[in-house]
């Protein structure tokens, strides 16, 4: 069968192209490399989400390559890298259809203005390759105001002095609230910092077929089982199928893109379920299979008019790759030092946190230097036990410990108290060091060249992420925590991924217009996070969607 289109990927970047293009009678075709789960298929199971390779592939049939640097002993700094079938570091996020956007926490911070001019408003810093956007937020806000409506944000827009331009409330109130939340308003209030909630890619009221949350505590890296949480899968793809213009065809592993004499997309070919290759033809063609993985496939799908890989006449794709900086922090309330109201409250288990705050997204600090983009915090608890339990098997000197001192590790572990936790966000900045390349000897199951990464982080995010992490810690400290500390490192968070193929105006320094089109194929568009030249300071896939949805207006504008 001919499609119109063919959707490689099925995530936050894929699902909205789907959705807008069957709802207008196109045929559409996605092809998502893992399978097709639902909610009957997603249970609050540890083992499976967190400590096994459940819902992504077993590293040694996929790996990546990851490339880090290194000092000899005259100092002399070198790269060097590891598969990570070698390593254990896993960055897949999620091969299932809705991909990983079914295992997300489902923070819906929008960009604000300054994101989308950064060099602009904050000059140029050495070493980055820092650009603004060929567009504004003016012209993604109306496609963030989609989102809210059509995937389904919770939440409440309240002011603050960074809060960026809303026309309207978000449609659905706020989830509910874990008591901790007014601990933290208050203490955020008490040293002059203005706590807000959080909103949320999760229904607090049954709609569009979906149910509501049920608060069931586990909700980061767990898929829904109510639906209430907006996958592309739960939210988008479902009434793409349902219109009966859009096939998922699960199984699918792309391993290229076929070009014609003009160099525009002729054909897709892909292993199917029993690894034999197939090809499948569309009028046009969407690639949105996560960061890394989308500048792998292009390096690969080389042509006559694209010696170098699809769309990499300019040897672009796979540069300036980013992920988020920032970094981690706790403070602990001891149940012997508080009341019983409060140890009450503490334990309850379900609601969230909600509260984040942003008064130090812009920088302007003379003991910090020239003013600087900042970063957002945002505090929650985790639920993993089994996890909490794991750690205390090892005593202050990293030996084994074992019988009756283990049961006493496990007691203080979970009966001390409870730990707060706070996330830092800040922008990864795009380097030379930080891109994707197709590695020379590693393969995966197929026999196909694996992407090498090499993580190059930028000084100037490390010093971001570590002063906005003392004023996350001034507030566990105003609300009374104990054993406050911070961590911040140059190590990325494999699920945040971004960058390779930025769009731009000038094809001499980006991989596509401002339409997400590659400058030199025609007939292809690219919508998940891979289009972005910064980051931001919160996490990517609200703006993911939204960018997607305005593609798929443009995409729309050419078949009519």
């Amino acid at each position: 069968m001919k499609y119109d289109i063919c959707i490689v990927g099925s995530g936050a970047g894929a699902s909205p192209i789907a959705y807008t293009l069957a709802k207008a009678g196109k045929k559409v075709l996605v092809l998502e490399k893992g399978p097709w789960l639902t909610e009957e298929d997603f249970y609050k199971d540890e083992m499976a989400c967190c400590r096994r390779t459940t819902y992504s592939p077993k590293l040694e049939n996929e790996q990546h390559v990851i490339e880090e640097e290194y000092e000899d002993n005259q100092g002399n700094s070198y790269w060097q890298g590891e598969a990570t079938s070698e390593s254990g570091w896993d960055f897949w996020n999620g091969n299932v259809v809705g991909g990983s956007s079914n295992f997300m926490s489902g923070y819906f911070h929008r960009l604000k203005p300054m994101d989308f001019r950064l060099k602009s408003e904050f000059g140029s810093i050495k070493g980055a390759n820092v650009v603004d956007w060929p567009i504004s937020y003016s012209d993604l806000e109306p496609y963030y105001d989609k989102v809210d409506n059509v995937v389904g944000v919770s939440g409440k827009v309240v002011q603050h002095p960074h809060l960026e331009p809303h026309k309207s409330d978000y449609p659905f109130p706020p989830t509910a609230e874990h008591p901790i939340s007014a601990w933290i308003d208050k203490a955020a209030k008490d040293i002059g910092y203005h706590s807000f909630p959080v909103p949320r890619a999760i229904l607090s009221t049954p709609a569009m077929g979906r149910k509501s949350c049920e608060y069931a505590g586990y909700c980061s890296s767990y898929g829904c089982s109510t639906g209430a949480k907006g996958s592309g899968r739960a939210a988008l793809l479902n009434h793409a199928v349902a219109s009966g213009n859009c096939t998922i065809l699960p199984h699918a592993k792309v391993f290229k893109l076929e070009s014609d004499n003009k160099g525009n997309v002729s054909g897709v070919w892909y292993y199917d379920k029993h690894d034999r290759k197939q090809k499948v033809d569309a009028s046009m063609y969407v690639v949105a299979c996560q960061a890394i993985e989308t500048s792998r496939l292009l390096l690969a799908s080389k042509g006559e008019k694209h010696p170098n890989g699809l769309a990499n006449n300019n040897g672009q794709v796979g540069k300036n790759i980013i992920f988020s900086a920032g970094g981690t922090g706790r403070g602990d309330f001891l149940f012997d030092e508080i009341s019983e109201q409060q140890q009450q409250q503490l334990r309850v288990v379900g609601p969230f946190i909600n509260r984040a705050i942003q008064d130090y997204y812009k920088i302007d600090d003379k003991d910090f230097g020239a003013p600087a983009k900042g970063g957002t915090i945002d505090f929650l608890f985790h639920q993993n036990p089994i996890s909490k339990a794991s750690s205390e098997k090892w005593d202050e000197n990293d030996n084994l410990v074992w019988g009756e001192q283990l049961k006493a590790n496990l007691q203080a572990a979970f009966n001390f108290g409870k730990t707060l936790r706070f996330e830092v966000f800040n922008d990864w900045l795009p380097t030379d060091d930080c891109f994707v390349s197709l590695d020379k000897e590693n393969t995966d199951k197929w026999g196909d060249p694996v992407a090498k990464v090499r993580i190059g982080a930028h000084q100037h995010d490390l010093k971001v992420g570590e002063y906005i992490s003392k004023k996350a810690e001034d507030v566990l400290a105003a609300m009374g925590a104990k054993n406050i500390s911070s961590s911040v490192s140059s190590y990325p968070p494999a699920n945040l991924q971004a960058g390779g193929c930025r769009f731009g105006n000038d094809p001499k320094t980006s991989v596509l217009d401002k339409n997400c089109k590659p400058h030199d194929v025609d007939n292809l568009y690219i919508t998940d996070g891979s289009f972005m030249p910064t980051g931001g300071s919160v996490p990517y896939t609200y703006t993911i969607y939204a960018n997607s949805f305005r593609v798929a207006d443009q995409i729309l504008k050419r078949f009519s």
